[in-house]
């Protein structure tokens, strides 16, 4: 079983989406769905220690995300998985994040012009 680090001295990681949750977890889609604290009525719900907390959303339609350390957490409290191991594996940039990227920069530079005309 393994999790993206965020322990010991290293930087902090990117945070975990349901479906690297579910590869770590060796679970499926669903049962993931079942595991997280979530509540049709209540947006961001209070810490529950017996099911997987998200990160706090802004919106109800923004996608679950979780932190790496609350999905070892789970795994070895709830799970009673004995072993986690935890290890960094950065994405690949992909096409929409060079092209976003890339307009990012832009609008920067848009900025920063018009920030010293004025």
């Amino acid at each position: 079983m393994s999790f993206p680090e965020s322990e010991g001295g290293i930087p902090p990681s990117p945070l975990m989406d349901i479906e690297a949750v579910q590869k770590a977890l060796n679970r499926s889609r669903a049962s993931v769905y079942r595991y997280s604290n979530t509540d049709p009525d209540v947006l961001n719900p209070a810490y529950d220690p017996k099911r997987l907390n998200p990160e706090l959303r802004q919106s109800p339609n923004e996608p679950l995300i979780f932190h790496p350390n609350e999905v070892a957490r789970f795994a070895k409290d709830v799970l009673r998985i004995k072993q986690v191991t935890i290890e960094i594996q950065e994405q690949q940039p992909n096409k929409t994040q060079e092209l976003l990227q890339a307009i990012l920069l832009e609008l920067q530079a848009i900025h920063q012009c018009l920030k010293s005309r004025s």
